[in-house]
């Protein structure tokens, strides 16, 4: 049975979302209800996977990766054993912030990020090109962040 949301648990949502170590009890004053319903809600909420997991968001500048590339990529071919190749291999690079699977002329897009143009052409060259059984890639580079 897949879980329901009601209006309370997507507004206890968007509180985390906006400042994840917001205690119970603060939440509990925005929603009107009890600092234990509250707590119980937030568990229902991990447990049923609709809060996966915690992070925090980390000024990229401030820890020189200022560079922002999404990488679009194109397999030579779309088999099954491509797929799970490219895969597990974009798993393992830390660079590689966001990998989706899309539609289009370009089978995946990565969000990737670096200190600046030289190291993700470094990283283009040393890294990504090394991945078997990509045909094309194509660039675009951030030049700043709206939403």
């Amino acid at each position: 049975m897949k879980y329901k949301l009601d209006a309370t648990d997507k507004q206890i949502i968007s509180l985390l979302q906006k400042d994840a170590k917001m205690t119970t009890q603060a939440i509990a004053n925005k929603v009107s209800l009890s600092k234990t319903a509250v707590f119980e809600r937030i568990r229902k909420l991990e447990k049923e996977k609709v809060i996966k997991h915690y992070t925090a968001v980390v000024d990229p500048f401030k820890t020189n990766q200022g560079f922002l590339a999404f990488c679009m990529v194109q397999l030579e071919k779309h088999t099954q054993q491509y797929l799970i190749d490219f895969e597990k291999n974009i798993t393992k690079i830390p660079e590689i912030l966001e990998c989706y699977h899309v539609s289009g002329t370009y089978d995946y897009l990565l969000k990737i990020r670096l200190k600046d143009i030289s190291e993700y052409r470094e990283f283009m060259v040393n890294t990504l090109t090394q991945i078997p059984h990509i045909a094309n890639t194509q660039s675009a580079f951030s030049i700043g962040e709206i939403k």
